[in-house]
């Protein structure tokens, strides 16, 4: 069977769809899992030895989009999180099988609509898109490795990045950027006390890692630690490298962007920090990792008790 997967949004939203993908080639070795999906994550899509090919869409004319759904003659879809354009892409291109989360307008174009209020947040986004796979495979197994991704060359990929920065120590990594759906952060000066506290025990590396879109952070940050042994990353050689790179860390701190994500899914432990609110939750938004390698902080809203939580924070880093 020829089964199209569609998530089209973000980073970290893509990451979530990773389960449900593994789950549908692994229910059936003959299943061909087609993953449609934005352009971002094309290099990740296709390091996954469970995704047989990939389908992007940029948001370009409709029919070029729909004769690329035709051409894979798909027998079934699942739409894991829907929009007009992908839901009457499908619908154009005659899949006749066609899965979605019952919301928003676009539902009327899908053959099977399935109602989870995923506002109510009774499980994690991932489970979500799990339990729709349900629809096609109703005996189908919801267990899927962790980490969910490996690389054979991610040794040698640590190895060159200790090499060329002279790092003898395990590394404990701070992402201190964010986007997509997170919406709760420490300031820049609250990063600043936590990272100054681990250089003080000297004893893990510290390196800081930056999109390719955060130049002018990154540069903030170079002169805030300016003299200080702090390793500066610069995501330039896409995703598939840095998730690489960071599967090789002891620790990834970070708000709950994409590249926690990253870092659950080749199975590095993280802390992150979430918003003190069901919507952005880590109930909602847990990453696909195993749950004994993630450790989630709400940031509350007053302050007191903010303060309170960075210091639970901080004192939890000295003792990692």
């Amino acid at each position: 069977m020829n089964i199209l997967v569609v998530r089209t949004d973000k980073l970290g939203d893509f990451v979530t769809a990773l389960p449900a993908m593994y789950v549908l080639k692994h229910h059936n070795s003959q299943n061909r899992i087609i993953a449609c999906i934005a352009p971002l994550n094309k290099g990740l899509a296709e390091a996954c030895d469970f995704i047989d090919e990939v389908i992007i869409d940029d948001g370009s004319d409709m029919w070029s989009f729909v004769k690329k759904l035709r051409e894979a003659k798909i027998d079934a879809s699942v739409t894991l999180f829907s929009n007009t354009r992908v839901a009457v892409a499908q619908f154009l291109a005659r899949i006749p099988k066609r899965i979605a989360p019952a919301t928003k307008i676009a539902q009327i174009f899908y053959t099977k609509r399935v109602v989870q209020r995923r506002s109510e947040v009774k499980m994690a986004e991932f489970e979500y898109n799990l339990e729709l796979t349900k629809v096609i495979f109703s005996d189908i197994n919801l267990e899927y490795n962790k980490p969910l991704l490996k690389f054979d060359d991610a040794d040698k990929i640590k190895y060159v990045f200790c090499a060329n920065n002279d790092i003898e120590k395990e590394t404990i990594a701070f992402h201190v950027g964010f986007g997509g759906s997170s919406d709760a952060n420490w300031t820049l000066d609250e990063y600043e006390i936590l990272i100054r506290e681990v250089l003080k025990q000297d004893k893990y590396q510290v390196v800081m890692t930056f999109g390719p879109d955060e130049i002018e952070l990154y540069e903030n940050m170079q002169n805030r630690f300016f003299g200080q042994n702090v390793i500066f990353y610069l995501s330039l050689e896409g995703l598939v490298y840095f998730a690489k790179l960071v599967s090789s860390f002891k620790l990834f701190v970070s708000t709950s962007t994409g590249t926690y994500h990253i870092a659950s899914l080749v199975g590095t432990p993280t802390m992150t920090f979430f918003a003190d609110s069901l919507f952005a939750s880590s109930k909602r938004w847990k990453s696909v990792g195993d749950d004994k390698l993630q450790q989630h902080y709400m940031i509350p809203h007053v302050k007191e008790k903010r303060d309170e939580l960075f210091e639970e924070v901080k004192a939890e880093l000295l003792t990692y």
